[in-house]
């Protein structure tokens, strides 16, 4: 095992968790947007107001999402399983 393998087994993992967490973090990004509007329209500066939506949004895309996110972990772990034969040459 070299350097080069391990950076790009390093890059890979850190790509992989940025796109299974990437749908809950796009659907609770754009709801805290769209409340901060609503907030800033209306001057309702109450700080809890926000994270009833954003736990209900997260929660939605996880039950939506979670079937790729499963299927993208399986894949890599796979792929990450099926390398370590090649390690030990």
């Amino acid at each position: 095992m070299d350097l080069q393998y391990v950076i790009s087994l390093g890059r890979s993992a850190i790509y992989t968790v940025l796109l299974v967490a990437s749908p809950m973090l796009v659907f609770s990004l754009t709801i805290g947007l769209c409340i901060a509007i609503l907030q800033a329209i209306t001057q309702i500066h109450e700080m809890t107001l926000t994270f009833i939506p954003k736990i209900i949004s997260v929660a939605l895309a996880l039950i939506v999402f979670l079937p790729w996110m499963i299927s993208t972990l399986l894949s890599f772990t796979t792929q990450l399983l099926e390398s370590i034969p090649q390690l030990a040459q």
